[in-house]
């Protein structure tokens, strides 16, 4: 049975192939570089295993071109080992790049660092690789990007728009010749997108429809309604053809503006917001100016494995302001701690404040 640990280990492997696949296609624009520095710096592990990934490549790359080190040859070795105890992932293989076995046994490491290398490679592939969906017309492509309670993931498109995803979220985005149609199917994201005059960029999540004008702006689907706010540029945000039970009115947004699309209503009025605080998720964040702390915890709750609840009805009122990491719990812990007036107990299966 595989530990917690080892799981642990094994997701954050994953994440650090992804920023090496990201970093190595081409530089990092100012935003994803400072998101990158941020995963780093948070914990030492991060570190190593991104490193780890890095020198796996490098070996690779200078191994290949021997005929012995071959995909092929490599492939045949790893099909004919005999050795299937199971160990943690990187650290095999750094314990070999580091030179920690003798040279006769080169080849076995390197054979095991292309089958990570490999394993990495599928699963990525889950997640990049454009697929000819069998209900899809010729010549659309069809994508597919998920991530778990707590994760987020940052994919560049193949028209340059980048889309980000929020924790315990789906699209599905289907590329053709006339238009870009992405399905936010749970969760929230966030779309950089590259503008093409001729061929449009639509968002359909839940009760809405948003219409690129060329902009970076973020949907999030919230119970029975789709809120949708701009970060840069205009968009069209207007119901979905789902949603529609009249002729559909679409409402023009520019940045710093939001508006919330309710099943069954039009559009409503859009509301001045703090676009950067809306999406301080990108960095890892949460932020909040004078809010109620029963928002502040639920928003907590969609990153944390152990939920926070308050238990004494007239704290879910008490409003607080600050900027708080999705990745540290502790701190967040101690503000509330040090609250006036509030306590919290750390139980096994949540945080219970009171």
């Amino acid at each position: 049975m595989i530990s917690n640990e080892e799981k642990v280990r094994a997701a954050i492997a994953e994440q650090a192939g992804e920023w090496f696949v990201a970093n190595d296609e081409g530089p990092l624009d100012a935003q994803d570089a400072a998101a990158l520095a941020q995963w780093l710096k948070t914990s030492p592990v991060h570190i190593e295993e991104f490193l780890a990934v890095s020198t796996i490549a490098r070996d690779l790359k200078e191994a290949r071109a021997d005929s012995e080190y071959s995909l092929e040859a490599i492939l045949a070795r790893a099909r004919a080992a005999e050795d299937t105890s199971v160990r943690p992932l990187w650290p095999r293989v750094i314990e070999a790049v580091r030179g920690g076995t003798s040279g006769r046994w080169l080849p076995a490491a390197v054979a095991m660092a292309a089958c990570a290398v490999l394993s990495l490679g599928l699963f990525l592939m889950r997640n990049v690789t454009p697929i000819q969906h069998p209900s899809a017309p010729d010549g659309v492509t069809v994508l597919n990007f998920e991530t778990r309670h707590g994760e987020q993931l940052t994919r560049r498109l193949a028209d340059n728009s980048v889309v980000h995803l929020n924790t315990d979220s789906a699209v599905t985005i289907r590329y053709g010749k006339t238009e870009r149609l992405v399905m936010l199917r749970s969760g929230q994201a966030d779309f950089e997108v590259a503008h093409e005059p001729h061929r449009a960029f639509r968002v359909i999540a839940g009760s809405a429809e948003v219409v690129d004008l060329g902009t970076q702006f973020d949907v999030r689907l919230e119970h029975d309604s789709t809120v949708v706010t701009v970060v840069e540029g205009r968009v069209a945000v207007g119901p979905s053809i789902s949603s529609q039970n009249h002729s559909p009115r679409f409402v023009e947004l520019s940045a710093d503006q939001q508006i919330r699309v309710t099943a069954g209503e039009g559009p409503a009025t859009p509301v001045a917001v703090d676009a950067r605080r809306t999406t301080a998720w990108l960095h890892r964040q949460i932020a909040f100016n004078h809010e109620p702390l029963e928002r502040v915890a639920a928003e907590y709750n969609r990153y944390t494995s152990k939920p926070i609840e308050i238990t004494t009805p007239a704290l879910r009122n008490l409003q607080i302001s600050g900027v708080f990491s999705t990745d540290d719990p502790e701190a967040f812990i101690a503000f509330l701690r040090s609250l006036k007036g509030v306590r919290v107990e750390v139980e096994e299966t949540r945080i219970r404040v009171w």
